[in-house]
C-alpha cells in the first residue's frame, strides 16, 4: 500500500527529506520515473507517487514520511493496496529503471 498526503499538508517538505525513493513532489512539480517526466499529479497540495513508493520496504521497516509530518498529512492509502512481496518487487523494478 502507498500512502497519500492530505490536505491538512502545510508544504513544509519535512517528507521530501526522507522518502529514500524519491516519490514525494511539491504542488505542481512534475516527477520522474525511469527517465520520463511526468505532469504534477496535484496541484494544490504535496504529492506522492504510488508507482514509486515502496513504503520504504528496503529501506526501513515502516514509513518515513508519516512520522516526518508535523501536521499528519499523511496516511497510508487504501487505494493502493499491496503486499510486502509487491512492495519488495517494485523496489527492485525502481533500482532497474531509475527513480
Amino acid at each position: 500500500m502507498a500512502v497519500k498526503i492530505t490536505e491538512e499538508c502545510i508544504a513544509c517538505g519535512a517528507c521530501e527529506a526522507e522518502c529514500p525513493n524519491d516519490a514525494i513532489y511539491e504542488a505542481g512539480k512534475e516527477y520522474t520515473l525511469g527517465g520520463q517526466t511526468f505532469p504534477a499529479l496535484s496541484d494544490e497540495t504535496t504529492y506522492i507517487v504510488p508507482e514509486k513508493c515502496t513504503e520504504c520496504v528496503g529501506f526501513n521497516d515502516e514509513p518515513q514520511c508519516i512520522p516526518s509530518c508535523p501536521t499528519e498529512a499523511i496516511a497510508l492509502d487504501p487505494d493502493h493496496t499491496e503486499t510486502p512481496d509487491q512492495l519488495k518487487a517494485k523496489k527492485e523494478h525502481l533500482d532497474t529503471i531509475g527513480r
